[in-house]
């Protein structure tokens, strides 16, 4: 078994703090879990190519929340560099690539006169049939002008009798009943109390607590109760996913999230404020029983 470079130590101190699995890192950075295990260990031999090394450990710095080009920097004498032999390569390959182009240039310069005659003669027929429905346009419309100038009567309104009519109240009569308004509940969210990664804040003015996360990037999300008991399927998220629950009866939510920035809370459809401004956070939410 290889051992773990400084390297690999590092980024997987890193993942570990986030709560990613190797699995959980595939699926954010659709890097394979063999490569991934490479990374960590240092067995760069199973890469693809010395520039996927580069590559990947930038993809695996990033998801884990690091500074990738801080990373590369440091540890650059670790970190193979491109052969000579892959860039002299690349470089013979130029001519090919060359002679294609200017095939395509010349194709595209014999097919232009055709293009443009194509396009003149649709012009002309555009031309053509606007003119001639424009024209027959006109005839329906004089024609119909005089047909409603011939025809049309004013009908004559029948002269009601106001005498027979019964007389009815005046509206200032007639008394409104007063209308009671119920006094409306309106549910609060404290401004949250901080403790190192973990905000709580308490739920009142209402006697549900529907928790829902709108996810718009990869994010880690758990939901326990107070027994530590995970509610949902506690997995990486993608964007587009929405994950609710019905935390009523518990009382009761922590929320895990692995990137807040991807991720919005709601209760009972009113977006939860966070109190801090980092990426990693738990956020705890109890309901505030009414007396």
């Amino acid at each position: 078994m290889l051992l773990l470079t400084e390297l690999g130590t590092r980024l997987k101190e890193a993942r570990l703090s986030k709560g990613y699995s190797l699995d959980d890192l595939q699926e954010i950075t659709k890097i394979q879990k063999r490569y991934l295990v490479g990374i960590e260990e240092g067995n760069y031999s199973i890469m693809p190519g010395s520039f996927y090394v580069r590559a990947f450990i930038k993809q695996y710095a990033e998801a884990v929340g690091l500074d990738s080009e801080e990373i590369l920097q440091e540890f650059k004498g670790d970190i193979p560099t491109q052969p000579t032999e892959e860039v002299a390569q690349s470089l013979s390959q130029s001519p090919t690539r060359r002679k294609l182009n200017a095939r395509s240039t010349n194709r595209l310069l014999e097919t232009m006169p055709k293009i443009i005659v194509a396009l003149f003669i649709i012009v002309i027929i555009v031309a053509i049939w606007f003119l001639y429905q424009k024209k027959v346009s006109n005839i329906p419309e004089d024609e119909e002008a005089t047909s409603q100038f011939e025809y049309t009567q004013t009908p004559i309104e029948p002269i009601e009798d106001n005498a027979n009519k019964p007389e009815t109240d005046s509206p200032e009569d007639t008394e409104e009943e007063p209308v009671v308004e119920e006094p409306t509940v309106t549910q609060t969210i404290s401004p949250g109390v901080v403790d190192g990664e973990t905000t709580t804040y308490e739920l009142s003015g209402t006697d549900t607590m529907n928790i829902r996360i709108e996810v718009s990037g990869d994010t880690w999300v758990g939901v326990r109760d107070t027994n530590g008991n995970e509610q949902i399927e506690a997995r990486v998220y993608t964007a587009g996913e929405v994950v609710e629950h019905d935390s009523t009866s518990n009382g009761f939510a922590r929320i895990r999230l692995g990137n807040s920035q991807n991720a919005k809370v709601f209760v009972n459809d009113v977006e939860v404020q966070y109190a801090q401004d980092i990426m990693t956070q738990n956020i705890i939410i109890t309901l505030q029983q009414e007396q």
